[in-house]
């Protein structure tokens, strides 16, 4: 299932953002819908960064297996060598100010500073 860029942290971990009265409306379109962040982000919002890879049979049959336009764009080596890992994610937690955001996530993302932490080599990442 798609993953949208990001979500509200509040009192839940998944906090609901909600929609103010007279403000923008939720987008239920096709590629907006998997958005779980739709608003104008506002200073004092927190909330996730979370671009992400994920490996899903069933959309990869229908949107690239299916069609030789798209499929002409995958290796398809490259996408079996990784099918089985099901995906990664890389998550920072935010909070949006007046000119700007503050990330509070301090974690290894490059594959240098990964390697630094886990090791030259590693079963999710052989050799990267």
């Amino acid at each position: 299932m798609p993953h949208g860029l990001g979500h509200f942290i509040g009192l839940d971990t998944h906090d609901v953002n909600g929609y103010p009265k007279g403000g923008a409306k939720k987008d239920n379109s096709l590629g907006p819908r998997w958005l779980r962040t739709q608003r104008i982000l506002e200073a004092n919002m927190v909330l996730t960064v979370e671009p992400g890879l994920y490996f899903n049979d069933l959309w990869i049959a229908s949107s690239i297996k299916d069609d030789e336009k798209k499929s002409a764009f995958v290796d398809q080596d490259v996408l079996r060598k990784y099918i089985n890992m099901g995906g990664v994610r890389l998550e920072d937690d935010v909070v949006i100010t007046e000119d700007g955001y503050e990330n509070f996530t301090v974690v290894p993302k490059t594959i240098k500073e990964y390697q630094a932490v886990v090791g030259k080599y590693s079963p999710v990442c052989p050799p990267c």
